[in-house]
């Protein structure tokens, strides 16, 4: 998935928040219904004309809905263009089931003289381009009859589809796939950003993601309360401000990664490599003292100390800023009393992997809320104790209700990842499939370890340090590709975002 085109907004809304953002606009601020489908309409053919210029036949599919509504907007202005237009309704009775701005949108569209089809199985969508306005964000239901037809029929038609503010039979909210939804080639979505595209199977349906505002007022966004946030680059240059010329490395926190045990040595050490590109002014490393050898040849500046229990963890706990516990650690005697002694201590510090993992099972019990979780789909499932469709059916309410249970900041990890303090979520929308391999947990961990040593408040710690995590595995991927990249791959690029370098707070990410 890619953003381009206007700026991306950092707001998210669900699909109600998005429909009282609509009546803000026409109830308050006095704009018809159907201006603002007109507008849509527009906004949707530019961005065919902007995206496909050489297209010269398209098949626009309308449902009964406003979105349907659209489309038709969108017909009308290709025909007005000279296109050849294929307009395919899609519901019995079409005429006679619209209502409101769609029924207008169906009279403007009468002196054009183009004349729609109405789908039936036998009907063979010909244009070179497919318009997609079945289905709209009031979708709440599996997708069923005539419309899962039409979208399994889009899906095969092998040409570019155009998805009119959101693919037909994807959820707005929780970007799950209901049932069966298109698959988009560009999705231009209007007003507000509907949090279910940049999470879950939205990323799989969206494609590119353009967005527009539709002209409505600022005034309107201010009377409706968002879902959450999504975190930029700008986010990171405001978290992470020029150093003083007269900074030393006191100034930047000094991180302790507790974790590798015997044979697990790599996570940490991982873990502390990022640490160090992130920021981190010292980076100690507790592990296995089979590990040390091994990590002083890969990372001589990680200070690395063999410790055989939570005795020999003690002075380092006391010297550390913030602690990062789980990668590598293991669920033995070892891992477990390493745990006990880094909550107890009262650092801010990190949860991931095997410590999530003893979590989960009950063995240790956090004390404050100076604490970050980084739970993947799986880890995240077993400390709720439900099933991993279960957590993945709605993102968002799952990581409220993991903050809610473990109290601290969660990041649930993912296409799309959440971050919440109990308070808001936060979204970061990038990142890319390759991204999908060993080690690469452990590298975020390191990153967001850092952030906390670096004196950051959890929240932005954790939201800021998912960000630089995925942004550099999309410079990476930009160079090489998704397919081998290496959890090790992303180190420089760490260091280049935090640093902002090559122009990087680009806007749209």
């Amino acid at each position: 998935m890619t953003h381009s085109r206007e700026l991306l907004p950092s707001t998210l809304y669900t699909a109600a928040q998005c429909r009282a953002l609509d009546r803000t606009a026409i109830e308050h601020y006095g704009i018809p219904g159907f201006r603002l489908m007109q507008r849509a309409g527009q906004a949707c053919f530019a961005a065919l004309r902007q995206r496909w210029p050489g297209a010269t036949r398209i098949s626009v599919v309308c449902g009964v809905g406003n979105n349907g509504g659209d489309g038709l907007v969108v017909a009308g202005l290709a025909e007005q263009a000279g296109l050849q237009v294929q307009l395919v309704l899609v519901g019995e009775d079409f005429a006679g089931r619209l209502r409101g701005e769609a029924l207008e949108a169906w009279r403007w569209l009468a002196p054009t003289g183009l004349q729609g089809d109405a789908w039936h199985p036998g009907v063979e969508l010909e244009g070179e381009l497919i318009v997609d306005a079945l289905l709209g964000t009031g979708l709440s239901g599996e997708v069923r009859g005539d419309s899962a037809a039409v979208i399994r029929q889009i899906n095969r038609a092998g040409r570019p589809v155009l998805a009119v503010d959101i693919p037909s039979g994807l959820c707005a909210d929780s970007g799950a796939v209901l049932g069966v939804a298109v698959r988009a080639d560009l999705t231009l979505t209007f007003i507000g950003l509907k949090q279910g595209l940049l999470t879950h199977q939205g990323v799989d349906c969206v494609g590119e993601l353009w967005f527009d505002s539709l002209r409505v007022p600022e005034e309107v966004y201010e009377e409706v309360p968002v879902s959450g946030f999504r975190t930029d680059l700008d986010d990171v240059v405001e978290l992470l401000p020029r150093r003083p010329r007269s900074a030393h490395k006191g100034h930047h926190g000094h991180l302790l990664v507790i974790g590798g045990d015997s044979g697990m040595g790599g996570a940490a050490l991982m873990a502390a490599h990022a640490a160090l590109r992130a920021g981190a002014g010292l980076v100690s490393l507790a592990t296995r003292a089979a590990h040390c050898s091994a990590a002083l040849v890969r990372v001589p500046e990680v200070m690395c100390h063999a410790v055989d229990d939570e005795d020999d963890l003690e002075p380092l706990l006391a010297r550390a800023d913030a602690l990062v516990v789980g990668p590598g650690l293991g669920q033995q005697e070892w891992g477990r009393g390493l745990l006990a002694a880094a909550i107890a201590s009262g650092k801010p510090l990190l949860l991931d992997a095997d410590a999530l993992n003893l979590l989960a099972q009950g063995l240790v019990e956090l004390r404050s809320d100076a604490h970050v979780l980084t739970p993947h789909p799986g880890e995240a499932a077993r400390l709720l104790e439900i099933e991993v469709a279960e957590l993945q059916a709605d993102r968002f309410a799952q990581v409220r209700a993991l903050q809610q249970r473990y109290g601290g900041t969660v990041v649930l990890k993912g296409p799309g990842s959440l971050s919440c303090d109990g308070d808001a979520i936060h979204l970061c929308s990038a990142g890319n499939p390759g991204m999908a391999t060993a080690g690469m947990g452990d590298l975020l961990s390191g990153v967001i370890g850092a952030l906390l040593a670096q004196r950051l408040p959890p929240l932005d710690a954790a939201r800021v340090g998912v960000l630089v995590h995925a942004t550099a595995a999309d410079r990476a991927v930009a160079q090489r590709g998704e397919r081998g990249l290496m959890a090790t791959d992303l180190l420089p690029e760490i260091r280049s975002v935090v640093n902002g370098l090559e122009n990087n707070v680009k806007r749209g990410w």
